[in-house]
């Protein structure tokens, strides 16, 4: 495949987007993929600023644009994308657009999945339920999306522990250590052994 186009959605801080696009770049003449497009359903969105530092056009539409019209639908077929990646986006994508990408979306979960996924499970409140629980571990996954939230099929996990005494902060920081160290390239990969 020559000239992968991805889709890049956020809804927040933009850490795992900047990331990624910064790898892209810097990787762009072994992988050839580029980040065309970052769009947000947040207009306040850190995200944005930093896709504007980095020169990838960025799209705001709101949470109906996405349901019930077809004004992202008729973005991604306007720009060619081939997939689609979620870093750190809180909509869930509608059925039609999940069949139209079938196996080309790919999400990071801030947790080992499929303990603590679902609606409202996103950030903070993974980290709080995970150290809440008493699990002794916790992590990321990298997974497919389907129709289901944080259900499709897993492509990657890394572990870090908890330590005594362990808070949402403290956690967060070694899951964005691992958001950082894996999630380009387990991006980079998939995409490019995608066989349809």
């Amino acid at each position: 495949m020559s000239g992968i186009n991805i889709a890049i959605f956020a809804s927040g801080s933009g850490t795992n987007a900047e990331n990624l696009i910064n790898y892209l770049n810097d990787n762009f003449s072994t992988f050839n993929i580029t980040p065309k497009l970052l769009l947000s359903n947040r207009s306040d969105a850190y995200v944005l600023e930093r896709a504007a530092r980095l020169n990838v056009k960025s799209v705001v539409f709101s949470a109906k644009e996405l349901r019930d019209e077809l004004v992202v639908d008729k973005l991604l077929t306007y720009n060619k994308i081939d997939f689609i990646v979620l870093a750190g986006f809180l909509l869930k994508l509608p059925d039609r657009l999940v069949s139209e990408y079938k196996g080309r979306i790919i999400n990071i979960h801030p947790s080992l999945l499929p303990k603590y996924g679902g609606k409202g499970m996103y950030g903070e409140f993974v980290h709080r339920a995970v150290i809440e629980s008493g699990d002794t571990e916790s992590g990321i996954t990298i997974h497919l999306v389907d129709e289901i939230y944080d259900n499709g099929e897993h492509l990657f996990q890394a572990k870090c522990a908890i330590e005594s005494g362990e808070r949402a902060d403290s956690l967060a920081k070694k899951i964005h250590a691992l958001e950082k160290e894996h999630f380009p390239k387990v991006v980079c990969s998939y995409i490019l052994n995608y066989e349809k």
